[in-house]
């Protein structure tokens, strides 16, 4: 069985940005850059024959390159307890049309839809047993937080590995976007 999700990957820059605010709340499972990602589509769990159909699926889906634009950051709750902190990913016209077409292929392929509201965020940590006071202080700190807007190229088909210490994250198929003409 493999593990997948689909996503668009976050540039250098931009995470290093990012990796900035990586700080402040103590007992936060803080990811590394390289596993900065704005997650388009869990799919979860399928058989490795399965793999090779939902690349062909997605690779449907075309689209032209596109902005994206960070502001502010949030969280996620699991009941009272706080499980995450994040970086908003600001809704536009061009996200939300990419999230749908995947959507629409993978449902076509035969994968059950996505019950949770698509939030376009990029998670920054995982948290356990964080102190709600540095959580309310990193949310206040970093309020206004934002990255200048930065492009958009294509989105991957990643595989997740559990580790003892993390997750890992690694691309098994990139989905290029085409060049608009002008």
């Amino acid at each position: 069985m493999t593990r997948l999700f689909v996503a668009l990957p976050i540039p250098l820059t931009q995470r290093e940005r990012l990796r900035g605010i990586c700080c402040g709340v103590r007992q936060a499972g803080w990811l590394s850059d390289e596993n900065f990602h704005l997650t388009l589509r869990f799919i979860g769990e399928v058989e490795e024959p399965e793999v090779a159909y939902i690349i062909s699926a997605l690779s449907s889906v075309r689209l032209p390159q596109f902005e994206l634009r960070v502001s502010g950051v949030g969280h996620f709750k699991s009941g009272h307890k706080i499980t995450s902190l994040w970086a908003k990913v600001k809704m536009s016209s061009a996200l939300v049309s990419l999230h749908e077409r995947i959507e629409k292929v993978l449902r076509r392929h035969g994968l059950n839809p996505d019950s949770r509201k698509f939030i376009p965020h990029v998670t920054l940590a995982k948290l356990k047993n964080a102190s709600p006071v540095h959580v309310r202080d990193w949310l206040q700190n970093n309020g206004s937080f934002h990255i200048p807007p930065f492009n958009i190229v294509g989105f991957r088909l990643y595989e997740s590995y559990r580790s003892n210490r993390s997750a890992i994250y690694t691309p098994i198929h990139e989905f290029p976007f085409y060049t608009r003409q002008v």
